[in-house]
């Protein structure tokens, strides 16, 4: 057993909640708050590097903290699908983190100490939920992420954005507590074990019946992964400071639903047992009609954040058919998909908020010749624009390409043509944004007004960004290593 890095898994849960006193107490002195949110969050990252360089020499880490009832244990373990998950939002915390600086600062927002100690909340909760070792422990995380992103989805504290937040706790505890903890006590009744087990934990001769219903509430009760008709808290968030919506968009919220899905898919129902199940190919049809619906949805919204949303709902879609589809290709498809979308999105939530800042403009259709005052910001939507779509020389090609193979290796063609339909209909509502702002057509203003680009600490977070897109595309590989052996995890043993 390694000590040392048992210690670092606490830490990544642990420093933040640290943080949040030490943001309340420097609350007066914004660059020493700001400084101690930068300081935290880079701690937390070089733990997680730390740990993930010892999953990859083959080190086991666990850690128990405490046992309710015999099999109800609040514990972390370190594999490879919750490392991926951990390594994405520690960085994207980082980088998020410099970038709010920049926006709230230049937005001259309010309350910005709440709005920091809440951020550090949601870190601490992302990290216990992606090295949760059983879903009791993943349940607990999961509904505090919800609690402490309410505050930053109502930050503005105007009546939009209260409305917002009620639809947005209303839908995300409403569905965890009616289908997600139902779905929980159902496994714990019908396999006795809450742990997460390679292969699964439903034995041979079960009913597939039963296991199929459990399957359905689970997909309906973890909220967070959007799937329509429970989609609506997403867009109803879009009431929250740009930086909000890039950390629930791109990380914490939206990844922790998907990363929940795929992890239940994976090491609760195995993929073993998954195409037996009788709900199985209602669901996948379900994720298949939100994903093009949504994307339909997308391209009637002026609003971009509004747009931005609902292709985030999209692009979930993709990673809940990819655990579903219940095949290496799809799992590491969906995998790999959670870092790729994760980069792309919180680009372009990132310039979306950058143009807010420097123009004061939220609407697609205002955007003709922006390319010329904000020639970083638009140059950034564009790539990040295209790993979205999921062409070349951007990382979401990748994933795309895995899920295809998952749908032509399980002979699924009409989820193949969602994912081809919906890959178009990303070109028809984002492309169309760049293209625009630097080719605006006749008696638009061009280059004569000079440049007006957000603050530069923004700036710099969504160059970090847009080049993780395109190193996504041109390196691959640890991502992919990582994925693949998500399903050559070996059995972890549960010896305190």
């Amino acid at each position: 057993m390694n000590h040392s890095l048992e210690l670092l898994l606490q830490l990544t849960i642990i420093l933040p909640l640290l943080a949040t006193l030490a943001i309340l107490a420097t609350g007066k002195h914004p660059n020493l708050r700001e400084a101690v949110t930068i300081s935290i969050s880079l701690a937390v990252l070089y733990c997680v590097i730390n740990l993930y360089q010892g999953l990859s020499a083959g080190e086991s880490i666990e850690v128990f903290w405490w046992q309710l009832l015999p099999g109800l244990e609040v514990s972390f373990v370190v594999e490879p699908l919750g490392m991926l998950f951990a390594l994405i939002a520690s960085f994207l915390w980082l980088i998020t983190t410099l970038y709010a600086i920049g926006y709230m600062r230049g937005h001259g927002e309010e309350n910005q100490t709440r709005f920091y100690l809440c951020f550090a909340l949601a870190i601490s909760a992302v990290m216990g939920l992606a090295f949760s070792a059983n879903l009791f422990t993943l349940f607990i995380f999961y509904e505090v992420l919800t609690l402490s992103t309410y505050p930053l989805v109502t930050h503005a504290g105007t009546e939009k954005a209260k409305q917002g937040g009620r639809v947005y706790l209303g839908i995300l505890l409403g569905t965890s507590i009616a289908f997600f903890l139902l779905a929980i006590i159902l496994t714990w009744f019908v396999a006795g074990t809450l742990d997460f087990t390679p292969g699964g934990v439903f034995g041979d001769n079960v009913d597939t019946s039963l296991v199929g219903a459990i399957l359905v509430l689970f997909v309906f009760g973890i909220g967070k992964a959007a799937i329509m008709p429970f989609h609506r808290w997403l867009p109803a968030a879009m009431v929250a400071p740009t930086p909000v919506s890039a950390l629930l968009h791109a990380v914490a919220v939206v990844k922790a639903g998907v990363f929940t899905i795929l992890k239940v898919c994976v090491f609760i129902f195995g993929i073993e047992l998954l195409p037996t199940l009788p709900t199985t190919e209602f669901l996948l049809y379900l994720a298949g009609a939100s994903v093009l619906l949504a994307s339909i949805v997308a391209m009637r919204q002026d609003n971009l954040k509004a747009r931005l949303a609902y292709s985030t709902v999209s692009q979930l879609g993709y990673i809940t058919i990819g655990a579903l589809l219940a095949t290496s290709s799809g799992v590491i498809g969906s995998s790999m998909h959670i870092a790729t979308h994760a980069f792309g999105k919180i680009t372009l939530f990132f310039c979306a908020g950058a143009i807010l800042v420097a123009t004061h403009k939220s609407k697609v259709s205002e955007m003709r010749g922006l390319g010329f005052t904000m020639p970083v910001t638009m140059a950034a939507f564009f790539i990040a624009s295209l790993s979205i779509i999921g062409v070349p020389p951007a990382g979401g090609t990748w994933s795309k390409w895995f899920l295809l193979m998952g749908t032509i290796e399980t002979g699924y063609w009409v989820i193949m043509m969602v994912l081809m339909v919906s890959s178009l209909l990303n070109i028809a509502y984002l492309l169309p944004i760049p293209y625009h702002a630097f080719f605006p057509g006749k008696g638009h203003p061009t280059a004569k007004t000079g440049i007006k680009e957000a603050p530069m600490v923004s700036l710099i977070a969504l160059s970090i960004t847009t080049l993780g897109c395109l190193i996504l595309f041109i390196y691959p590989q640890p991502l992919y290593e990582l994925a693949k052996t998500i399903l050559t995890v070996p059995g972890v043993s549960h010896g305190h």
